[in-house]
């Protein structure tokens, strides 16, 4: 936690600030260790504290590492209850209420408000955070494997839903809450499947199906993230050979990861091959992004990026070939940036046929 708040301080100073303080659940829960509603102050001499309303207070205490916690009012007490602490400090904040940093700029006219600090810090995942990606990973292989054993014939995608996410809560993994969608996972067969964000629906499964299932799931804080497309029974040729145009081209980007490669040549490497075979206009998202705390985090790997991936780095490859009306494809990895990457998932990527 020290280093954490040493980095975060030396992001802060780069843009001119001395001070951080944080509204977001994520950045606090980095800061402090402490996932709830407070406000989160970390000061230049590495002093961290947390406002919080006084039915937060018990569990910040217990949960937060060196902090000083602080009982405010809910609301405009909190506030004040900041405003008092940082008046003559050079601040930054990750604040994005509108009304909030109103009230903050009347007593301090020179607070920044950006997110900067805070993604800037945590892009680089140290050694505990990459432990709980890690087994995050192992237990989305699992319930790859209970797909692999369930889906059937007329279940319907939210009963294989149900399914996964009763295993995923037995194993301490919860749904991200990610703000649009409605569901925690995608599972999406047939024509559904061309929907690379498809809401889980009632529609059953069928013979000749493609079953796009993209488990995205927080544990212990942090956010793992895969795919795989299972097929049920006999597949069309287009199908068939689709998925195994994406299985390639998902290949030949785990092989582009590399420290100082930049992200948008691990884009090329996917999206070049995909265009090579004439379905360059069916992959429709970029290839990945970065995981953490949130489900897209920094860096983006993406054609626009001019990121360098960096070690330790988490990020997503994740390519896929969506046919409107028919199927869609995709085949997704959680992996650390090393020089030799560590690709996450285990769980196979040849096609399985149920």
């Amino acid at each position: 936690m020290k280093q954490r708040r040493k980095n975060l301080l030396k992001h802060a100073q780069k843009i001119g600030c001395d001070t951080l303080v944080t509204f977001e659940p994520e950045n606090l829960f980095y800061m402090t260790g402490f996932w709830g509603e407070a406000i989160g102050l970390l000061e230049k001499n590495g002093k961290t504290t947390i406002i919080a309303p006084e039915l937060e207070v018990g569990r910040a205490k217990d949960e937060s590492e060196d902090c000083d916690v602080i009982t405010a009012e809910r609301g405009t007490g909190l506030v004040s209850s900041l405003v008092n602490k940082i008046k003559k400090n050079r601040v930054c904040t990750d604040c994005q209420n509108y009304s909030v940093m109103t009230s903050l700029k009347k007593s301090i006219p020179k607070i920044k408000s950006s997110t900067e600090p805070f993604y800037n810090s945590r892009i680089i995942k140290d050694d505990n955070e990459i432990k709980v990606l890690k087994k995050a990973s192992k237990i989305i292989d699992e319930m790859f494997e209970i797909c692999s054993k369930k889906i059937k014939v007329g279940q319907k995608e939210s009963e294989l839903q149900t399914i996964l996410m009763t295993y995923a809560m037995e194993q301490q993994m919860f749904d991200t809450g990610y703000k649009s969608t409605l569901n925690p996972l995608i599972i999406a067969g047939g024509p559904n499947g061309a929907l690379p964000h498809a809401q889980v629906t009632q529609r059953k499964f069928k013979k000749g199906d493609l079953v796009v299932t993209d488990l995205t799931l927080r544990y212990k804080g942090y956010v793992s993230d895969a795919t795989r497309t299972f097929a049920i029974g006999k597949i069309s040729p287009q199908a068939n050979e689709a998925y195994e145009i994406v299985k390639e081209s998902q290949k030949l980007g785990l092989k582009a990861v590399k420290p100082n490669v930049n992200c948008k040549d691990v884009d090329f490497a996917c999206r070049k091959y995909i265009d090579d075979k004439n379905y360059g206009q069916y992959f429709i998202h970029s290839t990945g992004h970065g995981i953490g705390l949130e489900v897209h985090e920094l860096p983006t790997v993406s054609y626009k990026s001019e990121t360098k991936l960096k070690e330790n780095m988490a990020i997503t490859v994740e390519p896929g070939i969506y046919i409107e009306n028919k199927f869609g494809i995709r085949i997704e990895d959680s992996l650390i940036v090393k020089k030799n990457p560590i690709v996450m998932h285990k769980f196979t990527k040849d096609l399985v046929t149920i």
